[in-house]
């Protein structure tokens, strides 16, 4: 895929990279699948780095209008997944 991922640049190498790993979970979500383990993994140092609901909200937005995949949706199946799932998303 070419498109930027939503990032920003007051923060720092390692929370950019973070950050750009968990987008980069979701789009494994979508492609080919992800252990629910290792993105709630992702997630988790995500809201580290975006603790505020309405900062995760948009930064999520920005991602799908770029991508077309859904954060929001493929956390929450996440959530509702037993662990050791594979996460395996569908446009």
């Amino acid at each position: 895929m070419k498109y930027a991922y939503p990032v920003h640049y007051d923060w720092s190498a390692q929370e950019i990279i973070d950050v750009t790993k968990f987008f980069k979970g979701i789009e494994q979500a979508y492609e080919k699948g992800i252990e629910r383990q290792e993105l709630m993994k992702l997630y988790r140092r995500f809201k580290e780095i975006v603790p505020s609901k309405v900062e995760e909200k948009k930064l999520c937005d920005e991602f799908e209008q770029v991508s077309g995949y859904s954060s929001y949706r493929t956390i929450q199946k996440a959530k509702a997944s037993s662990p050791g799932d594979i996460i395996k998303m569908e446009r």
